[in-house]
C-alpha cells in the first residue's frame, strides 16, 4: 500500500512549502536516531515523505499517481528534494555539517577540492602622477612561500622522492565513517605527503619537509596607469603557499595622494590658469605644465570668458600601457579682475563705457 506522504508529515494536501518545511524541521527534531524520542524508521520516513513533497516535480507525480517515478516511486531512493540547509539549522543541529558529509558521501568534489593558502591584502598609496601614468613598486612581504633551498617538493638537495607510506602513495587516506544514513567512506587528503603521494628520503633543513616556510620575499606589482583611488589590484598566486595546495591571492589597494595643480576626471585631467583681463579682451598665449612635466603654449582666444575651459588633446590620462591614446587636459580660464587701477587707467575705462563695453 503507498504510503501518505502528507499523513506521515501531518499536514493538509494543500500545505504551502513553509508549512510542510516546519513540519518537518519538528518531526526530524523529534524522531532523530541520537535524540531521546528518536526512531530510526519513523526518522528515515519523515525524510522519505519530505524529499517528496519539498519538490514540485515530486511532488506533482505523487499526487498524481501515488508515486514518484524521478525516484523510482519511493521517493526514499534518492535526496533530490531534502533541504539541507533548513535541515542544518534546526534546533539540536548547529554543529552539524551535512555539506561536508553529503559532499562525500554521494561523490561530490567536496573532499577533493585543492587546497589553497591564505590572501594576502596589503594598502599601496601613490604619488598622483604615479597614478595617471602608471609604475611599477616592489613590496617586502613575509609570507609562508615556497621554500627556495628544496623547490617546494620538501627534499633535501641530492635527496631522492620515495612513496608515501601513510597513503602507500595515493595521496589520499580513506576512512569509513557511520552516520544515521549507515557506513560511508571519506576521503581525505594525506597529512604526510600533502595529496601528492611521495615523501623525501631526507627532508629539507630549511622548511621540514612541508615544502612551504615563512620568509621575506619581494613581489613585484605593475600599476596599471590611470588607476582610480581604492582600486584593488588582484595578483593571482602570490598570497600564502601551503603544502601540497596553491598560493592564495595578493590583493592591492591603492590610495593616490591628491595634486595641488590637477585634477583627474576619468581620462581628462582637469586643471585651472589665472588670465589678465586685457589678455581675456584682445587674446593673448601663456605656457601651461603638462602633466608629465613639460610645458606647451595655449592660445587664448580675444573674447575669452572667465570659467570657459579650453581643451588640449591628447595631454590627459593614458588609456593603455603604450600611451598610444590619451584622454585630454582641460583648461579652467579665470580672469583676475585688477584690484587697484590708475588714473589713467581709470579714464580708459571711462572711455570703454562709453562706447558700451
Amino acid at each position: 500500500m503507498a504510503k501518505d506522504y502528507y499523513e506521515i508529515l501531518g499536514v493538509d494536501r494543500k500545505a504551502g512549502k513553509d508549512e510542510i518545511k516546519k513540519a518537518f524541521r519538528k518531526l526530524a527534531h523529534k524522531y532523530h536516531p541520537d535524540k531521546k524520542t528518536g526512531d530510526e524508521a519513523k526518522f528515515k520516513e519523515v525524510n522519505e515523505a519530505y524529499s517528496v513533497l519539498s519538490d514540485d516535480k515530486k511532488r506533482s507525480e505523487y499526487d498524481a499517481y501515488g508515486q514518484t517515478f524521478q525516484s523510482g516511486g519511493g521517493g526514499g531512493q534518492g535526496f533530490g528534494g531534502f533541504d539541507f540547509s533548513g535541515f542544518q539549522q534546526a534546533q539540536g543541529f548547529e554543529d552539524f555539517d551535512l555539506g561536508d558529509i553529503f559532499g562525500e558521501f554521494f561523490g561530490g568534489q567536496g573532499g577533493r577540492r585543492a587546497r589553497r593558502g591564505r590572501d594576502v591584502a596589503i594598502d599601496m598609496e601613490l604619488s598622483f602622477y604615479e597614478a595617471v601614468f602608471g609604475t611599477e613598486r616592489s613590496v617586502l612581504l613575509n609570507k609562508a612561500s615556497n621554500c627556495e633551498s628544496c623547490g617546494g617538493n620538501g627534499a633535501e638537495s641530492g635527496s631522492s622522492m620515495r612513496s608515501c607510506e601513510t597513503c602507500n602513495g595515493h595521496g589520499r587516506i580513506r576512512e569509513a565513517k557511520r552516520s544515521f544514513f549507515g557506513t560511508f567512506t571519506t576521503e581525505s587528503v594525506c597529512n604526510q605527503c600533502f595529496g601528492s603521494g611521495k615523501t623525501p628520503e631526507k627532508k629539507c633543513r630549511t622548511c621540514k619537509g612541508t615544502g612551504v616556510h615563512k620568509r621575506e620575499e619581494e613581489v613585484k606589482i605593475t600599476i596599471p596607469p590611470g588607476i582610480e583611488e581604492g582600486e584593488m589590484i588582484r595578483l593571482s598566486q602570490m598570497g600564502e603557499a601551503v603544502p601540497g595546495g596553491i598560493p592564495g591571492d595578493l590583493y592591492v589597494k591603492v590610495y593616490v595622494t591628491p595634486d595641488k595643480q590637477f585634477k583627474k576626471e576619468g581620462t581628462d585631467l582637469i586643471t585651472e590658469l589665472n588670465i589678465k583681463l586685457t589678455d581675456a579682451i584682445l587674446g593673448a598665449t601663456y605656457t601651461v605644465p603638462t602633466p608629465e612635466g613639460g610645458v606647451i603654449d595655449l592660445k587664448i582666444p580675444a573674447g575669452t570668458k572667465s570659467g570657459e575651459t579650453l581643451r588640449v588633446r591628447g595631454k590627459g590620462v593614458p588609456k593603455d600601457r603604450e600611451n598610444s591614446k590619451r584622454g585630454d587636459l582641460l583648461i579652467k580660464v579665470k580672469t583676475e579682475m585688477p584690484k587697484k587701477l590708475s588714473r589713467k587707467v581709470k579714464k580708459l575705462v571711462e572711455e570703454l563705457k562709453q562706447e558700451g563695453i
